[in-house]
């Protein structure tokens, strides 16, 4: 009888491992690769013709802070701009220094007009954009422009890589959270 029992208790451990083989596994989740080969040199893009800016805004990624910049226009238009590492920021045309948070700050400038080249009126103020609680992006402001330009600053944590890329009618900058 003891030898039926044992018999009996292995084969139901047995089927229970044959019943448990049939449940389909879980995948363990994957860890996200940050590694990025940017750089942090100046980022250039050229068009023919001025879009003008209708909004912008920010968002976090896990491996990086995210600004883009909308343009009126089609994907078939693109965006021209300039976006480096500077010192210090410096308003265009007046030169006078402006302040921005952070331990580096990367200039944008964007071959779009603050005014209406039709009528010469401004063009109603672009949104702010709030940054606060950001890993990477410590603050960013519009500063100025001239001659067809709008140029803007965005304070990071440190000076780190930077990419710059168009889709459709978006500019977008991704500043990269680490090397």
């Amino acid at each position: 009888m003891r030898r039926i029992g044992t018999a009996l208790a292995a084969m139901m451990l047995a089927g229970g491992g044959l019943l448990a083989g049939t449940v389909p596994a879980v995948a363990a989740p994957t860890a996200v690769d940050c590694a990025v080969t940017w750089g942090s040199l100046d980022k250039t893009g050229d068009s023919v013709a001025s879009r003008r800016l209708v909004d912008v805004r920010a968002g976090q990624h896990e491996c990086f802070d995210r600004l883009v910049l909308d343009a009126q226009g089609t994907a078939a238009d693109p965006i021209g701009y300039s976006v480096r590492y500077v010192d210090v920021l410096h308003q265009d045309p007046s030169d006078v220094v402006v302040p921005i948070k952070g331990g580096a700050v990367l200039e944008i400038s964007l071959f779009s007009p603050r005014y209406d080249p039709a009528t010469g009126q401004p063009y109603p103020p672009l949104p702010s954009v709030n940054v606060t609680g950001y890993r990477t992006f410590r603050e960013f402001k519009f500063t100025g422009g001239s001659e067809g330009y709008t140029q803007a600053g965005l304070g990071v944590r440190a000076r780190l890589p930077f990419r710059v890329f168009q889709t459709a009618n978006h500019l977008v900058v991704d500043v990269a959270h680490t090397w």
